[in-house]
């Protein structure tokens, strides 16, 4: 019933730029936060980003923060995630997740309720 997928991942060189997408069915997407997460192998799914379920707050991780960049369309039900001036330590599965409270936080993966199945980003030469 609940579903959540992303999209927009592949392969781009560094410095390039890239837009991912989620898409949601199967529950009140307007009542959820949304997170954007990241693996890369051998290592632990880490927080990127995240929005509050009105769309008015986000937080990044240091990281990324001034590179990307998300936003929602609860109309839509799709989350998005641009990422811009990309890196190699960039590179990994990109996840998003729904957390049913009105403000999100990037460090509490266990709060996150559903979860897509990832989308490939690779940032190579």
């Amino acid at each position: 019933q609940v579903r959540l997928v992303e999209s927009g991942g592949g392969l781009v060189q560094p410095g390039g730029s890239l837009r991912l997408s989620c898409s949601a069915s199967g529950f009140t997407f307007g009542y959820h936060a949304i997170g954007w997460f990241r693996q890369a192998p051998g290592k632990e799914r880490e927080g990127v980003a995240c929005i509050s379920r009105s769309g008015s707050s986000a937080k990044y991780e240091d990281s990324v923060k001034g590179r990307f960049t998300i936003s929602r369309d609860n109309a839509k039900n799709t989350v998005y995630l641009s990422m811009y001036s990309l890196r190699p330590e960039d590179t990994a599965v990109y996840y998003c997740a729904a957390r049913p409270y009105d403000m999100c936080y990037t460090d509490r993966l266990n709060e996150y309720d559903y979860w897509g199945q990832g989308t490939q980003v690779t940032v190579s030469s």
